[in-house]
């Protein structure tokens, strides 16, 4: 399956490699359109993904390879010490990300910014971003930040404001490689991870966080 969001560009190469081949009988611009169309297409890819039937589990929001684990204070959206973990996707993963928990989607935010590398870790803090803040059904919020790169320029959101999601459920995709973080509130979290760990997006377990009573 395709992502509709990356139609355009997986029908746009090879229709125009076809025309330009058609009309002046050069079989190789057919062939690029071909090839290019064909590359798009496995960027652009969204397979169907299953995740655990565990309410506790926090999941994977991306394909990729964990290149942070960090304890920090976060004083903007959640207003408590976190964990930030950090999912690297090179242009070759999966580029849909999704929701690590079901619950509400509280408010999503775009933050322009620069176009560092994604695989260095302070293009948390400079690069552009969009966050989306999302209630776990037992009243605790999660953070997921996708990060722009230094190819991938977009980000893409599926979901609005208000929406409810379950967990593994698309919330919008980076073009071209890049970044994505999930930060969950440190207290009583166990973490399921290490660094270098390569995870999938909406089946992959990050860490374990207790549901919490009268929720």
């Amino acid at each position: 399956m395709i992502v509709k969001e990356g139609l355009p560009y997986v029908l746009g190469p090879g229709t125009l490699g076809a025309v330009i081949g058609h009309l002046t009988k050069k079989k190789p611009l057919l062939y690029a359109g071909l090839g290019l169309s064909a590359a798009m297409a496995f960027f652009f890819r969204d397979p169907d993904r299953y995740p655990p039937f565990d309410r506790e589990l926090i999941l994977a929001p991306a394909d990729g390879r964990i290149v942070t684990i960090r304890r920090e204070k976060e004083d903007r959206f959640l207003e408590t010490e976190v964990y930030r973990i950090g999912i690297f996707m090179s242009l070759f993963d999966v580029h849909v990300n999704r929701s690590p928990v079901t619950g509400r989607v509280l408010d999503i935010v775009h933050e322009p910014g620069k176009f560092l590398p994604a695989n260095k870790d302070e293009a948390y803090r400079e690069n552009e971003k969009r966050y989306y803040l999302i209630e776990r059904l037992d009243g605790v919020p999660i953070l997921v930040v996708q990060i722009a790169g230094l190819i991938a320029r977009r980000t893409v959101p599926f979901v609005r404001k208000g929406d409810e999601v379950l967990a593994c459920e698309r919330l919008g995709m980076i073009r071209f490689g890049s970044r994505v973080e999930v930060l969950v509130p440190a207290e009583n979290v166990r973490l399921l991870v290490n660094m270098g760990h390569r995870v999938r997006a909406g089946e992959c377990p990050l860490a374990l966080l207790p549901w919490k009573k009268n929720g």
